[in-house]
């Protein structure tokens, strides 16, 4: 049996001051930094990442899909802001949906998440509902609170930041107010909803997921929740330059700290929270380890997957009535002409009015050469940033059919209706050429569902943004990379898509079907898990729980009591008195290496003896400090 030992609250060094010193002198803008990224030695690759390999995929590929879907030991609850409808028949909302439904059905997960209606903030019983061998249980999120957290910080606020648009961002910390503002209900939002999970505290670790959760860990932390907690952040990281315009980034970056392990898309993505580390707090990574006062924080690169398998079934499954009329009445339009796809959301960060401009210079040059159907649903039409851009986007639209339709043709066919995986699955065959040119995307799983409903006999072409998270995984040789900022260089690539060879087709799709085989949805979800699964710690019968430390045997709580009085002794010395400080400081430091040397946590030593400052506040002092940054 384990036994919490009661000992007096720890006194803490304070190391904030090491912050400021590793502030770069200038600046770096966002190009110039990712031109640095492509240049350092990636620290993903240097550990083993989870990821795609580079070479082929072995032929028990059958039986290695089998093995990655077999239930997972661990009792996962799962948080993210919303759930996935989990019916094939209804269209997936995003790729956090697609990458976390197949996990929960399997695994026995509880995904908590919102549910469509608003609640007045108190506390029920989680409504658990049983989906597969999982339950989902979808909250009433509190209605006084929840614009602010959704529409308000984490829409307006952190996505475009996130995506590296400034000029997209609902104002700056120049005019923001930290009082009841739109950060405060993204704060409250998350203690909320870290509350209801708290009557799931037995099981066995906590996945969170995307950007609207930034500070979950800390507040299941904080209820006394110790099982192992992950973050994955299904959105890019942006470089320093650009998180420091979001209002309390420190805080929010020292809450995700708190967490056990953090996943990231790409290297680009670990490389720039990285480097926000280092100009920010002056942390360095180590085996990506990042140590802090809390302890160890674990990074590491998942970039997520589809399933092949199950793609293939969509191609064939029968459609309902009324979605089989849609599609044909699509696929009509072209009557076997060349046509180009493009499946987004109505999303400013998809980069869709620079496509149509794109179309606008290829038409130019090539007249009635090749059709785009732009499949765009509503997305978020509560933020205006939104509206403007779904207006700006039509009118493009609008513009190219006037300069270069006919009587009898339209240069793009344009729909905001939603569709199902098996209908995407049809239209994507169909196309000759698919446009994935997102300004900035964590992955991107559209581009890899193109890729995996093509005819292997006679594929089409993927024109792939460089700055998508799956440019990470498809190199030249096999998409066209563009940089989806200039329409000239992808009206130039898709109109090579348009008549590039068959054998060349054939040699690139096999090239990326054979990596989005090797490495599926069902290995980043293990990758994770087990990857979290260290995060559990098996504890000896007679060890007691240092606070701060970790685990030790009850032989050492006496120089864990030496070390807090010399803490507390130093703490009360004037800081004028240079040399007393300096006395105590060495007494610290010699009773510090006295209680360190025999610990053992989940590594051996969780962290290095702070720097010579104290803060007379102690920890609740010091945190209430980081939220006012």
């Amino acid at each position: 049996m384990v036994r919490i030992h009661e000992a007096p609250d720890t006194a803490t060094l304070d190391f904030s001051s090491t912050s400021g010193s590793t502030q770069q002198d200038e600046t770096l803008g966002q190009a110039a930094f990712d031109l640095h990224l492509h240049d350092m030695p990636l620290e993903q690759e240097q550990q083993g990442a989870a990821g795609p390999p580079d070479a082929v995929v072995s032929a028990d590929m059958e039986d290695r899909l089998d093995t990655a879907n077999q239930k997972p030991e661990m009792k996962l609850v799962v948080i993210s802001n919303r759930v996935a409808p989990f019916d094939p028949n209804k269209p997936q909302t995003g790729g956090l949906a697609a990458g976390l439904e197949p996990v929960v059905e399997r695994s026995g997960a509880v995904w908590m998440g919102s549910s469509e209606n608003r609640g007045d903030g108190s506390e029920q019983p989680l409504p658990l509902v049983k989906t597969g061998a999982g339950d989902v249980a979808r909250l009433d999120l509190p209605e006084a609170d929840y614009s602010g957290y959704y529409t308000g910080f984490s829409n307006s606020t952190l996505w475009p930041a996130l995506h590296s648009l400034p000029d997209q961002m609902a104002g700056s910390t120049a005019d923001y107010d930290s009082s009841g503002s739109d950060y405060d209900s993204y704060r409250k939002i998350n203690e909320f909803m870290a509350r209801a999970a708290f009557d799931l505290r037995d099981r066995d670790a906590f996945w969170v997921h995307d950007y609207h959760l930034l500070p979950l860990g800390a507040n299941l932390h904080s209820l006394g929740i110790e099982r192992p907690t992950g973050f994955f952040l299904h959105t890019p990281w942006p470089a320093p330059d650009m998180i420091e315009r979001v209002p309390n980034y420190r805080e929010l970056m020292k809450s995700m700290l708190e967490y056990d392990l953090l996943g990231f898309q790409t290297n680009w993505d670990l490389n720039n929270f990285l480097a926000c580390l280092r100009t920010y707090f002056g942390l360095e990574s180590k085996d990506g380890v990042v140590t802090t006062q809390r302890g160890q924080t674990r990074l590491q690169k998942f970039p997520i997957g589809i399933d092949p398998k199950q793609f293939a079934e969509y191609l064939a499954a029968d459609l309902s009535p009324a979605e089989q009329e849609k599609v044909s009445s699509l696929l009509q339009n072209f009557e076997g002409a060349k046509f180009a796809i493009g499946v987004d959301r109505l999303d400013y960060t998809k980069g869709i009015d620079k496509r149509v401009e794109a179309f606008n210079h290829l038409l130019a040059a090539e007249p009635a050469s090749i059709s785009l159907l732009q499949i765009a649903p509503p997305s978020r039409a509560d933020v205006d940033q939104y509206r403007k851009y779904k207006e700006h986007v039509e009118n493009a639209i609008s513009h190219v059919n006037a300069e270069h339709g006919t009587d009898d043709w339209r240069p793009i066919h344009y729909t905001n209706d939603s569709f199902s995986q098996a209908a995407l699955a049809r239209l994507y065959r169909a196309a000759h050429v698919g446009v994935v040119t997102p300004l900035r995307d964590g992955m991107n799983l559209v581009s890899k569902e193109y890729v995996a409903a093509q005819d292997p006999e006679n594929p089409g072409v993927l024109v792939l943004s460089k700055f998508a998270g799956a440019a990470e995984d498809f190199n030249d040789d096999e998409a066209l990379l563009v940089d989806p900022n200039h329409p000239e260089e992808i009206a130039d690539a898709i109109k090579k898509a348009a008549n590039m060879p068959l054998e060349e087709r054939v040699k690139r799709w096999r090239s990326m079907m054979d990596k989005i085989e090797s490495y599926t949805i069902h290995d980043w979800s293990a990758d994770y898990l087990r990857e979290l699964d260290k995060s559990r710690v098996t504890v000896p019968a007679d060890h007691i729980l240092l606070p701060g430390f970790g685990w030790s045997n009850e032989a050492q709580m006496p120089l864990y009591q030496n070390y807090n009085k010399a803490v507390t002794a130093y703490n009360e010395i004037d800081p004028a008195d240079a040399a007393f400080r300096e006395a105590a400081y060495a007494d610290v430091e010699s009773a510090f290496e006295a209680l360190a040397a025999p610990l053992k946590h989940t590594q051996d030593r969780l962290w290095d003896l702070p720097a010579a400052t104290a803060s007379r506040d102690g920890r609740r002092g010091q945190e209430r400090g980081a939220r006012e940054d």
